[in-house]
């Protein structure tokens, strides 16, 4: 069964971000950078509507992706997509589907692991999270995996905030997409010299 990713169902995100996760001020992201604007999206992904609509936002796009395995990312941007898609990927077809998590840092006890979750080594992957800046969150996640052998084959985020992710992944080689842009959310991105 084909996963339907549809206007009505975009439009359903667009607004529950907007009213949920999108906040305007003086913020400073995880790159560093100073932002007019934050998109806390947990707020979102944690909530029941978002998500079902983020699950399937995702799986939309691992949909024409048979040779994907497993779907993970950076804890805590991560943590939702990943138990969201998991949760409807029986649904359409896709029941095999694992998950896993990657830590910020090693665990300093029990196994040690950076990675958790049941990723074997040499899976192919897709690396998920709920915004993208520059893209350096996601990157931890696709070394993390490449680390245990596992390839790659596409990074998608919730949001893309339109300030250089996609250029850091093609730079990697990494396929990217993003279910919506900060432009979607009436937003104008930030221009950089």
């Amino acid at each position: 069964m084909a996963v339907d990713w549809n206007q009505e169902h975009r439009d359903a995100l667009i607004e529950l971000l907007k009213r949920e996760s999108l906040r305007l001020g003086r913020f400073t992201l995880a790159s560093g950078r100073e932002s007019h604007y934050y998109i806390d999206g947990r707020k979102a992904s944690l909530s029941a509507e978002g998500a079902r609509l983020i699950g399937r936002g995702m799986l939309s796009v691992l949909w024409d992706r048979p040779e994907i395995a497993a779907v993970g990312g950076l804890t805590m941007g991560a943590d939702p997509i990943v138990g969201a898609t998991l949760a409807l990927a029986n649904g359409f077809g896709r029941g095999s589907l694992k998950g896993f998590l990657v830590r910020k840092q090693v665990k300093g006890h029990g196994a040690g692991n950076l990675v958790e979750g049941p990723l074997e080594p040499g899976s192919t992957v897709a690396i998920v999270d709920d915004t993208v800046t520059t893209g350096g969150s996601s990157l931890q996640a696709v070394d993390a995996v490449e680390a245990m052998g596992c390839k790659v084959a596409v990074v998608i985020a919730v949001v893309d905030r339109l300030e250089g992710a996609e250029a850091t992944f093609a730079a990697r080689g990494l396929p990217f997409q993003s279910l919506l842009t900060i432009r979607d959310l009436g937003v104008e991105p930030l221009k950089r010299d």
